[in-house]
């Protein structure tokens, strides 16, 4: 009637999305604006009718907050509840590709019809109940959303360990809520556009309230929500838009029609349709609800306020914007995008708790979880399945299943479950490890538990908990002894560096010591330059034996020296001790010693039957009819024994804790090379998406990081230290740098202080001389003629002291330097012994002979 009578220029108001849908179809008809502010499903849009105005925020936009929020709490489950509208199915699969970005799943979605009775409801809610999760996102309107509060809070699912998340939808309208629903609905958390404040909103609010208690003067409550605030902007922005391109013109175009055409058909086009539609999506201005921006005909919101139910009204806890996230006050900030739970303030829960849900519970009266565990024909002590003949009862036991039960006793709540052999009619196993996985994708298992690796392509279907051995696959090859004697044996004790290192320090303490004493003590330092460099060396390296005889006169070279001995001392006791282990312990070489060796010699390969390491060795380009699948260790041992060229095989496969458990019970004849593949260790197999996978990683963690883990070790695999890895007692070590390096650095210091005083000492008797050659020539020269002053000083300075004084006679010729004889003014004729000499020499300082030439 508008459109065909009226010939109305722009509708405003379709409240529902329902309803705008189809008043949208017209408009595109007749080319009349339809503008709504409240008609927020995401199925209405410009791109598909381009004469729909939303102005209001699409529902889509507050998809993000909800994923945020589930993500800051760890979340892993989600079941959104909505009714079943357009306005209630059009955000769902928005919502779940969000929570599907954070890897939350949406198990179940739980659709309540318009016209159901409280019964249908509460059935309804029963049936979640029975369901693990216990987290729940309600998109409803507000006569519906209150029905399925009352309900739920009457099934009791209002209580601790629940979760509820409204969408703006109920959130803006919690102010006109009454008492007795904000009473069904504590605890609960809600996300709806900020709106900011202004002096414009206090003023129209006020105003508002005023007219409306007038007109209902027996209202509780008077607030204005925000589609009201939409409402009035919506106004605003269509007056403005009509105020621009004013009224001339305006009227419809009439089509030609005949007696039987329709009313649609007669409609009309508006003349100013699509210069108004035009106006409409430029107006901006600063409105109530914030600023009022057009972006692809809608409204667009960067900010969201989450809220807290708490007693008759709701408080605020929070914000998240676009660009950083969850945040507890819209303040300028640099930080980066969060979803911590931390930037929220403290939040009141369902059921008056403080703690934040888990987020999902074993339901009530719910079976027990199916564990599938492998039945195996070897390697008993990681997982053993036995029948009791009297019972006919299944016993399940091992090393993997006391992991297992002491991570679900450790777990803060109690789950209930069993053991379930994967075995055929027979009772031998029903499949390989792949297929034993399958069965939980298949969901005929809840989880597994035993010695399963942790592998990608596993991975794509199932969730592993993390990891609780080592990880990695070796190979088990026999040993045999090495009858061949190493020549250059007596250098492995040590290594390289060791072997530099003493050489250099050998050196610089021979030369600490030979700076120090040659200048006091040349009896024993002195002579040419080649017979010094000899002394300095063969002092040294005479140390070895402690078989240095020459006596030292300074103390700082007797320091020196100590501690050298001392170095010396202890590093000759490590090498004999470390060569005389090599020379005495049985030296045996493994008859294989990669993966490549086999290939070449093209040797058969045993794996164990079942394993994933069989299709790892197809891939490593081994010949399929090489692969020989092996049990029990006993068959390992067997195997092993005959070799490759008489029907057993050259090397094993196999993962690293079946290998360490095999030679544990097997000490001589065999050893592990390797590890030559990367595996993630075993691990328990829970369905895709579970989520007791996150506690259960927690208590696996707790479990391997404990002395618990280490009993279990001891009491199925053995006490390592009773049967050690035959390789360590194969090739003992050598002796590095490091291991002296403490030893080393104390003797260098020693050296190098002991110097450092020498020639301080040094500088200080001769330092006008020294002065006075500096300043007369360069650098490189002054060098020198320091280092010449030094070797004269030696020369001249210090003359080797006698305890005697000679007598010199008259009648003595001395040679001169070309050999021929000249009289002495002082001839030398007695050289006895004087006991005055003797008594002096106790009081006064030694005297240095000094024998006087003359020439003819």
């Amino acid at each position: 009637d508008l459109l065909k009578n009226s010939e109305v220029q722009a509708i405003l108001g379709p409240q529902q999305s329902s309803q705008a849908i189809f008043v949208s179809d017209l408009g595109q008809k007749t080319q009349v604006p339809i503008v709504s502010f409240s008609a927020t499903s995401p199925s209405l849009s410009s791109a598909g009718q381009p004469y729909f105005v939303r102005a209001a925020l699409n529902d889509s936009s507050q998809v993000n907050v909800i994923a945020a929020m589930v993500k800051a709490f760890g979340w892993s489950e989600v079941v959104p509840i909505y009714e079943d509208s357009d306005y209630g199915k059009g955000v769902i699969p928005y919502l779940v590709d969000a929570l599907k970005g954070i890897d939350a799943r949406v198990p179940y979605r739980s659709i309540i019809p318009l016209w159901t009775t409280d019964d249908g409801i509460l059935k309804e809610l029963y049936k979640l109940m029975t369901m693990q999760a216990r987290v729940f996102v309600v998109h409803m309107s507000m006569p519906i959303g209150t029905r399925v509060f009352k309900k739920a809070q009457e099934a009791g699912m209002m209580s601790k360990g629940y979760a509820w998340i409204l969408t703006d939808g109920m959130t803006s309208l919690l102010d006109s809520f009454e008492p007795s629903v904000m009473e069904t609905m504590q605890g609960v958390l809600g996300v709806r556009p900020y709106i900011p404040k202004s002096s414009n909103l206090d003023n129209f609010t006020s105003r508002w309230k005023r007219k409306f208690r007038q007109e209902n003067p027996d209202a509780e409550k008077a607030e204005l929500s925000i589609f009201g605030l939409w409402a009035y902007d919506a106004v605003c922005a269509l007056a403005m838009a009509a105020e621009k391109i004013g009224t001339a013109n305006s009227g419809f175009q009439k089509p030609q029609v005949s007696n039987q055409s329709t009313d649609l058909q007669t409609l009309g086009v508006s003349k100013t349709g699509p210069d108004l539609l035009k106006a409409i999506l430029e107006v901006k201005f600063s409105a109530l609800g914030g600023e009022f921006l057009l972006t692809d005909g809608q409204l667009q919101s960067s900010t969201y306020q989450i809220v807290n139910v708490i007693g008759k009204g709701e408080r605020e806890v929070g914000f998240w914007t676009t660009e950083y996230g969850i945040m507890r006050q819209l303040k300028p900030t640099t930080r980066k995008y969060s979803t911590s739970k931390a930037e929220l303030e403290s939040i009141f829960w369902p059921g008056g708790s403080t703690s934040i849900p888990k987020g999902w519970e074993i339901p009530t009266g719910e079976k027990k979880l199916r564990v599938g565990v492998p039945v195996k024909d070897g390697s008993f002590e990681f997982v053993n399945v036995e029948r009791n003949p009297v019972t006919n009862s299944t016993i399940v036991s091992g090393y993997c299943i006391d992991i297992f039960d002491s991570v679900m006793q450790s777990l803060p709540y109690a789950v209930p479950y069993e053991y379930i052999p994967f075995e055929n009619s027979e009772g031998q196993s029903a499949g390989s490890y792949d297929d034993l996985v399958n069965q939980v994708v298949l969901q005929e298992y809840d989880a597994v538990a035993g010695d399963v690796t942790i592998v990608a392509n596993r991975s794509l279907y199932v969730d592993f908990t993390l990891p609780y051995t080592e990880s990695g696959v070796s190979m088990i090859v026999s040993v045999n002894a090495d009858k061949h004697k190493d020549a250059w044996i007596f250098l492995k004790p040590l290594t390289l560096d060791l072997w530099l290192w003493s050489l250099a320090f050998f050196i610089f303490t021979g030369l600490a010591v030979w700076v120090i004493e040659h200048e006091i003590n040349e009896q024993e330092f002195g002579g040419p330059p080649c017979q010094q460099l000899g002394i300095i060396i063969y002092f040294i390296f005479s140390t070895l034996v402690f078989a240095h005889k020459e006596n030292l006169k300074s103390n700082l070279s007797r320091i020196v020296v100590i501690i050298w001995v001392f170095v010396v001392l202890i590093l000759t006791s490590s090498y004999t001790a470390s060569l005389t282990s090599m020379l005495t312990v049985q030296r045996l070489q493994p008859t294989i010693t990669d993966v490549n060796q086999l290939l070449r010699n093209g040797d058969y390969v045993g794996y164990h039957r079942g394993s994933f390491v069989a299709e790892m060795l197809k891939e490593l380009k081994f010949d399929e009819s090489k692969l020989i699948p092996l049990g029990d260790p006993d068959e390992f041992v067997e195997a092993l024994s005959k070799g490759s060229q008489n029907g057993g095989v050259a090397a094993i496969i196999h993962e690293i804790p079946y290998i360490k458990l095999f030679l544990a019970q097997h000490c001589t004849g065999y050893t592990m090379i390797g590890p030559m593949h990367k595996t993630a260790g075993f691990g328990f197999v829970f369905p895709k998406g579970s989520p007791l996978v996150v506690d259960v990683s927690k208590a696996v963690l707790n479990i391997t990081q404990g002395d618990k883990m280490t009993r279990i070790e001891n009491k199925w695999i053995g006490n390592k230290s009773i049967c050690q890895n035959i390789e360590s007692s194969i090739n003992s070590k050598s002796l590095n740098f490091r291991r002296f390096g403490g030893l080393f650095l104390i003797t260098g210091i020693t050296s190098v202080s002991s110097l450092f005083l020498f020639f301080t000492k040094f500088i200080y008797l001769n330092w006008d001389e020294l002065k006075h050659n500096a300043s007369e020539h360069s650098l490189r020269q002054s060098v020198t003629t320091w280092f010449r002053h030094f070797q004269q000083r030696n020369s001249t300075s210090f003359k080797r002291d006698v305890p005697f004084t000679p007598v010199v006679g008259e009648n003595e010729v001395l040679p001169d330097a070309e050999g021929s004889q000249s009289p002495a003014s002082t001839s030398i004729s007695d050289m006895s012994y004087s006991p005055e000499i003797d008594n002096q020499r106790t009081s006064s300082p030694w005297h240095s002979i000094e024998i006087t030439r003359i020439r003819n």
